[in-house]
């Protein structure tokens, strides 16, 4: 099963030759970067994919089969997975929507770029000159860089190793049910105070866009009653749509 993965993931030798990407002036420690996992490291070449961001890459054809972007896709749905099975398992007596509610608190980019953080992946990461040291420390990228090293590991340790690493870096330093009790979702927050005022349902309005493909910002205004409440500004609309929802939230506490 892991074999048949590995040829849907890597390039073949023969695609790998036609990269523009040179190995010898961009690569990684790789002793270094598995004392940071705490795995064993086999296959180098999918730990250099996975921490290759496609700023790199721009303009080059076939960019997606260098970049990182399809590891990051089988990351997202192994560390999904273990994240689900692991709380299945923890909280055999809560329903469907809670073990959603507290797997999205766990796996979400913030979260999971927080976690990246803790095992500094940033020191790591292959990325174009172009970008600041505030692009490079987003937590789009990191997130994403961390969902990537995720699928290198199943593809290159197998399931074990993985659920290890997953459990000793997302789950085992978290309280988890502390963490069930943390409300962080500000627009459902925002929706029950206005519903419970009487006052009409929020409606957010993207404000602008700007920025590259890699690292876009957009700028949302959440209105009530045709009045602006709160702005925010974030890298994806629902980001930036929660900071103008806390914003409003404080607002009304104050009215």
């Amino acid at each position: 099963m892991i074999d048949w993965f590995r040829n849907l993931f890597e390039p073949s030798e023969a695609t790998q030759a036609d990269s523009s990407v040179s190995e010898s002036s961009l690569d990684v420690d790789m002793d270094a970067l598995s004392k940071a996992l705490g795995c064993p490291i086999s296959n180098n070449d999918l730990y250099r994919q996975a921490l290759r961001h496609r700023s790199l890459l721009r303009g080059k054809p076939n960019a997606h089969l260098f970049s990182n972007e399809r590891l990051e896709y089988l990351g997202d749905a192994v560390v999904g997975f273990l994240v689900a099975e692991h709380l299945y398992a923890t909280y055999p007596e809560h329903d469907e929507g809670f073990l959603t509610r507290l797997r999205a608190k766990l796996v979400n980019g913030r979260a999971l770029a927080e976690r990246a953080r803790e095992i500094d992946l940033a020191s790591f990461m292959l990325v174009s000159d172009s970008l600041n040291n505030e692009q490079r420390d987003s937590n789009s990228i990191l997130a994403d860089a961390f969902e990537a090293i995720i699928g290198a590991l199943y593809l290159d340790q197998g399931m074990e190793i993985t659920r290890a690493f997953v459990e000793r870096t997302v789950l085992s330093h978290m309280d988890l049910d502390q963490l069930a009790k943390v409300r962080d979702n500000f627009k459902s927050m925002l929706l029950e105070t206005v519903q419970a005022r009487s006052q009409m349902q929020p409606e957010y309005s993207v404000i602008s866009e700007s920025g590259p493909s890699h690292d876009k910002r957009f700028v949302v205004a959440v209105l009530i009653n045709s009045e602006e409440y709160g702005r925010g500004e974030g890298r994806s609309k629902k980001d930036a749509e929660q900071k103008a929802a806390n914003q409003a939230l404080k607002r009304l506490v104050q009215s």
